[in-house]
C-alpha cells in the first residue's frame, strides 16, 4: 500500500484504506473515496491533486491525498 500522492497520473488504483480522524474519513467518503473504489490521478500541481473517483473529478490537497492509501 502507498499513499495517493505516490501514484503516477493516468494509473487507476484501488483504494485500500482511508486514514485520519473520523471527520476526515467521513469528508473523503462523501467525496466518493471509499474502500474498494477505483481512483485515478488526472494531474498534480504543487502537491495538490486532481483525481477521478466515481465518474467525478475532485481536487484534493496533499495532506488529504496522503491519508488515502491505494494498492
Amino acid at each position: 500500500m502507498m499513499p495517493l500522492t505516490m501514484m503516477k497520473a493516468g494509473e487507476p488504483n484501488i483504494i485500500r484504506k482511508i486514514g485520519g480522524k473520523e471527520e476526515t474519513r467521513r469528508f473523503l467518503e462523501n467525496l466518493g473515496f471509499v474502500t474498494g473504489g477505483v481512483v485515478t490521478v488526472v494531474s498534480e500541481i504543487g502537491g495538490n491533486m486532481i483525481v477521478n473517483v466515481k465518474d467525478s473529478r475532485v481536487a484534493i490537497g496533499k495532506d488529504m491525498a496522503n491519508k488515502i492509501l491505494v494498492g
